[in-house]
């Protein structure tokens, strides 16, 4: 497996937009109305977006990580309102990045690629890129209503911390602490 940052110029970014959808599609349907208009929205949006990695295996993309630190967090998407106002909705649910800390926002394997460890070995890296780094955390969210991926975060060492929750939305932060 390897990652690539993500390039509108060589990447599908209808692709890349439509994994980042299928992560939080309740809160996109709900803004835009319809899937069609959420991806196209996230497409644009994406040019301006540097935490993307594009997961290969082989030649063919896998999936997407959405990784940060304290000194490179994303920007607030101001393409659209309808994603500003997910930003603003994220701000309140999502974890708080600290210096020491690795952040996974999004992982998404795409539905052909799914159940054959690909999320474990993203999230795996990740933990690895931590550790040689010398970063103390890897920290991420696992929504209320998805209990396998809490059941998944949980198997590979992370806890919960905090619990957050804002309107309709509500997320565990996770931790998983490097020794």
């Amino acid at each position: 497996m390897r990652y690539m940052n993500f390039n509108p110029q060589i990447h599908d970014a209808n692709k890349i937009a439509t994994l980042r959808y299928n992560v939080d599609f309740r809160t996109y349907d709900r803004l835009f109305g319809s899937r069609k208009k959420a991806i196209s929205a996230l497409e644009k949006s994406l040019k301006d977006d540097k935490t993307i990695r594009v997961i290969y295996d082989g030649k063919d993309i896998i999936g997407i990580l959405s990784a940060c630190t304290y000194h490179n967090q994303p920007n607030f998407h101001f393409t659209t309102l309808k994603l500003l106002i997910v930003d603003i909705l994220d701000h309140f649910v999502i974890c708080d990045i600290k210096k020491d800390d690795v952040y996974i926002g999004e992982i998404a394997i795409d539905e052909n690629h799914r159940s054959k460890g690909y999320g474990t070995k993203v999230i795996k890296d990740v933990i690895d890129y931590a550790q040689k780094n010398g970063y103390k955390r890897v920290i991420l969210d696992a929504d209320f209503r998805n209990p396998k991926a809490k059941a998944l975060y949980e198997r590979l060492g992370f806890k919960v911390y905090n619990k957050k929750s804002f309107l309709r939305r509500g997320m565990y932060n996770m931790e998983f602490k490097i020794s």
